[in-house]
């Protein structure tokens, strides 16, 4: 395998012949599937990783073929061409949205595995010959299956016919967020839904406030202390669930409440939701009449949290007891909810 093994795999990227298939697809269409591969792709599937395709060969050979397998729904984004395969990958990675170090590309060939690596040092490279330890690598095991974790390249899926939809749109966007029937409801986290919860903290990291994990048992006590409420979002239009995309840790005093953990999926990002939890955070804590505060550690990844923060009107008010940077919110000047969604609130 890699070195790149500090964060866990979101994607592996299939070259075709002598890696998924033995044999060269352009020379033979008698083309048999490697031992198991099969069975692997389905479970990678099943944990939510998703997979994607970088093989030099006519795209609409290819993709007969692995039709005819009963493979080609598995894959996202297939790049079948005769390009360079470390362009492949750095398409597949820009409208996938994930980091490079969180892709596996899966070849044959030293000469494309090489070409790959020194075009994108932080991708994970693997040997053909390798793919029957997959399953067992432990970057490929998340610490949980949830059901958005099931249903997480449907959720690519549909997010392709939303931006379809998007780019054939004749007119003012807000226009067509309005038609997308959007419905954001945010409650009180239940146990049912700490499995996804700790998920969110590991995967998330564009609208991620501190960048702090935290386990199962963790946010299950976190969710009993009096002393605390975990809040958790979810996302439906009329394409589909978006899935439990936000997370929220609000540590409350008398006087006092304090944000040590706000997140946002990088998937709505783009449908203007991004400072519902926190416009909501704020409203709740004007009506109890305290102060609302927010943990901020920045990272080489986050900057547009702080672009949200900034946005609803916190300003910086300097080092916290936890390590982080300690923003206040201003109560006085709330934002409105974008007219386009409706809020579901507790």
């Amino acid at each position: 395998m890699s070195k790149h093994d500090e964060e866990g795999i979101k994607c592996v990227v299939w070259d075709l012949d002598n890696t998924l298939w033995d044999g060269v697809l352009v020379e033979s269409g008698a083309l048999t599937l490697k031992p198991e591969i099969a069975r692997i792709i389905r479970v990678l599937d099943e944990r939510g990783i998703l997979q994607s395709v970088a093989s030099k060969n006519n795209f609409d050979d290819a993709a007969a073929k692995l039709r005819e397998l009963g493979l080609w729904e598995y894959f996202l984004y297939p790049e079948i061409h005769w390009g360079a395969k470390s362009e492949s990958i750095a398409r597949i990675q820009k409208v996938l949205n994930i980091g490079m170090n969180t892709i596996l590309f899966v070849d044959d060939d030293p000469f494309e595995r090489d070409e790959v690596a020194k075009a994108n040092p932080d991708v994970n490279v693997a040997h053909a010959d390798s793919y029957a330890t997959l399953l067992e690598d432990r970057r490929m095991i998340p610490r949980f299956i949830t059901a958005d974790s099931a249903r997480r390249r449907q959720m690519y899926r549909e997010d392709e016919q939303r931006k379809r939809a998007e780019e054939t749109f004749d007119g003012p966007k807000e226009t067509f967020l309005s038609g997308l029937g959007m419905r954001f409801k945010i409650a009180e986290a239940q146990g049912d839904d700490l499995a996804r919860a700790a998920e969110l903290t590991v995967r998330t990291h564009q609208l991620n406030a501190t960048g702090r994990t935290y386990s199962y048992d963790e946010l299950d006590a976190l969710r009993r202390s009096d002393s605390h409420k975990l809040y958790i979002c979810e996302m439906t239009d009329v394409y589909g669930s978006y899935g439990k995309i936000g997370l929220s840790l609000v540590e409350r005093t008398e006087s006092a409440w304090y944000v040590r953990l706000l997140l946002m999926s990088c998937r709505v990002m783009s449908r203007g939701v991004g400072t519902v939890l926190l416009g909501f955070l704020m409203q709740e804590a004007k009506r109890a009449g305290v102060r609302l505060f927010a943990d901020f550690v920045p990272t080489d990844r986050n900057r547009a949290m702080y672009v949200a923060f900034k946005f609803n009107g916190f300003r910086d008010v300097g080092d916290g007891d936890t390590g982080a940077r300690v923003l206040e919110a201003n109560l006085e000047q709330i934002q409105n909810f974008p007219g386009y969604i409706e809020v579901v609130t507790p």
